[in-house]
């Protein structure tokens, strides 16, 4: 079963599996958040890096740079392996929405079709309301990216419009918002 779980280095092993296929991809890590980490380290002590500064940035008393917004990071996983990277930001910049949205994620490429990202996207649409209470999300994705348009679609995203080459979608996470299709 698809679980949001915050980072943990117990998961670093399939972690790095993972970084690694990402890599042999040429696959962008959405939803990651590991921008100033590059290239990364997969060894266990990087993971603990990493594990904390993600986990600090959901922290509202973490200082951030100007134009970040503070954000709370999952890993995707299933039965313990990790599957993928979860974003859910706190509030928008003027960026964020023009393009990036609340929620960014990315599913390792060996896990992809399977739903895990449907999944999580249900998943997370349901705890920005009940974590913090936002009443609509905004998720965007590239305009080629179908796989991406379709889980955002299933999960109850209706099309605003396309901005520099991003569509843009809202998501109703009102307690009575349609299931995800």
């Amino acid at each position: 079963m698809t679980e949001l779980v915050p980072p943990d280095v117990r998961l670093h092993r399939s972690w790095a599996e993972a970084v690694a296929e990402f890599e042999v991809a040429g696959s962008t890590q959405h939803g990651y958040g590991l921008w100033d980490f590059q290239p990364l380290d997969t060894t266990e002590a990087g993971c603990r890096k990493a594990v904390d500064f993600l986990l600090a940035q959901a922290d509202p008393a973490t200082e951030l740079p100007d134009g970040l917004v503070h954000c709370t990071y999952f890993w995707i996983t299933e039965d313990d392996t990790f599957v993928g990277y979860l974003a859910m930001r706190h509030s928008l910049t003027p960026w964020l929405l023009e393009e990036g949205g609340h929620i960014g994620y990315s599913i390792r490429p060996s896990r992809r079709n399977e739903g895990h990202a449907s999944r999580a996207l249900a998943l997370a649409v349901r705890r920005a309301r009940e974590q913090l209470g936002i009443d609509r999300v905004l998720v965007t994705c590239d305009d080629d990216n179908e796989a991406s348009r379709r889980t955002i679609e299933r999960c109850g995203g209706v099309f605003e419009d396309e901005r520099q080459g991003k569509l843009r979608y809202w998501i109703d996470t009102a307690e009575d918002a349609p299931e995800m299709k």
